[in-house]
């Protein structure tokens, strides 16, 4: 699986969450300014390279559907996250973020039990 970039991302995280969409449907989502027509859809394009989104054909439009899930590239980001940042140690995230969140013994404790109760 490859990285996204900012602009990548950003745009499935639209698809993510708003499910199959056209590119004008998409550019009507976003914040204003909205950006290009055709840029928005030149970054469709390299998903679909990518391996991110498919489409279906209705005669001229196309609407676009994710075909890697967000969990799926959620666990990629965080092991490349991991990786890249804290020399592979899932113990050295989780303590960088227990320190910069300054949480608690007892948010600690009950992260654990909420762990514990999924296995």
């Amino acid at each position: 699986m490859q990285k996204l970039t900012k602009a990548e991302e950003e745009l499935m995280q639209y698809i993510w969450q708003y499910g199959p969409t056209t590119v004008s449907q998409l550019i009507e989502r976003m914040d204003e300014p909205h950006p290009p027509h055709s840029t928005i859809s030149s970054i469709i394009r390299i998903l679909e390279k990518k391996g991110f989104l498919d489409h279906k054909a209705y005669g001229r439009t196309y609407e676009y559907f994710p075909i890697v899930e967000k969990k799926v590239y959620s666990k990629f980001s965080i092991k490349k996250l991991v990786s890249n940042y804290f020399e592979g140690s899932m113990n050295e995230l989780v303590s960088f973020l227990v320190k910069e969140n300054d949480l608690s013994l007892t948010e600690l404790s009950e992260m654990i039990e909420k762990l514990n109760d999924k296995k």
